[in-house]
């Protein structure tokens, strides 16, 4: 027994100085990541809950708010120039992206994100704006209008998840974490496995499309790699993902314009599910196909704007 006590005990050293290193590692990732992406805006309070915020240009306001495991620049430079002309152009991190800290509850429900955002609606005086959701996004900025009627003026929906999933989509699948192990996969394992396979994990996101050269800085695909971000992510996925049969059910009471874009070749949603179908329930509600993948914010930047112009005429 005397030999086997030594060998694990050489194993339980091992393992210790293993997650030791991957922690130091993690840590250094995430400094370098907030360093390579630091914040665009400022931190505002709305009730209990902290938005990343940064705003541009004048006139009718337009949130903007992006997808799961995502930031503010996943909206592309192009495409918020171009509508900063004419608008007021507010991006966010959503609750536990990017600067924004999580829910005080530090869940990541639908109902709790779409509540929050609305009170930072109210916070900055934002007149019946128009939500402008892509992917993930898409799904809050629903959420938002049916549990808060009021407060919005039109859905401008890009690539949006909007159908109840079977099966999670093969890219997110490393997400899939048990909560009780979250944070020690998170600060061990998440970071380093995360920089590993970046570049398979992106061209299936990006798909058909390839990945442009600068997303990681100017669309902000570095801050992904803080095990905050992962964690987060993975909340979400677990969360978010069950609330969308509640959705479905409330889409032929909605009363407001709604404009859904989508690229055909789309490789994580189908648009025929979550755009042709969705149209389809929501009164006057309008799909635009376009040649191209899941990004559109970011790989067709000037088109996007093109179609939230068209929403809001």
């Amino acid at each position: 027994n005397f030999p086997l006590a030594i060998f694990l005990g050489q194993v339980g050293a091992a393992l210790v100085a293993g997650a030791l290193g991957a922690s130091l590692y993690t840590a250094r990732t995430a400094k370098k990541a907030g360093e390579a992406v630091p914040m665009d805006g400022t931190l505002v309070q709305a009730g209990p809950h902290v938005f990343h915020v940064a705003e541009q240009g004048q006139g009718r306001p337009l949130l903007l708010i992006h997808g799961l495991a995502g930031q503010m620049r996943n909206f592309g430079k192009a495409m918020v120039d171009d509508l900063a002309c004419d608008y007021r152009v507010v991006r966010i991190d959503r609750p536990g992206s990017g600067y924004s800290p999580r829910l005080p509850s530090g869940r990541a429900h639908l109902a709790e994100q779409a509540d929050a955002v609305a009170a930072l609606i109210d916070e900055l005086e934002l007149k019946k704006p128009v939500l402008v959701g892509h992917s993930l996004g898409g799904a809050l900025s629903l959420a938002i209008a049916i549990r808060h009627p009021e407060k919005v003026g039109a859905l401008a929906l890009i690539a949006p998840a909007t159908q109840h999933i079977e099966a999670v989509p093969e890219v997110f699948k490393g997400l899939v974490v048990p909560p009780d192990i979250l944070p020690l996969v998170a600060w061990t394992i998440a970071v380093p496995v995360g920089v590993a396979t970046r570049d398979a994990v992106l061209r299936e996101v990006f798909k058909p499309d390839p990945v442009p050269s600068n997303f990681l800085i100017d669309g902000g695909g570095m801050l992904g790699f803080r095990p905050g971000a992962f964690q987060d992510a993975s909340t979400e996925l677990a969360d978010a993902s069950k609330e969308a049969e509640d959705l479905v059910t409330a889409y032929p009471k909605l009363n407001l314009p709604v404009g859904i874009f989508y690229g055909r070749e789309d490789n994580i949603l189908d648009y025929r599910l979550h755009g042709e179908k969705t149209a389809a329930e929501i009164p006057g509600a309008k799909l635009t196909l376009t040649d191209g993948g899941h990004m559109l914010p970011f790989t067709v930047p000037e088109e996007t704007a093109r179609f939230v112009r068209s929403v809001i005429e």
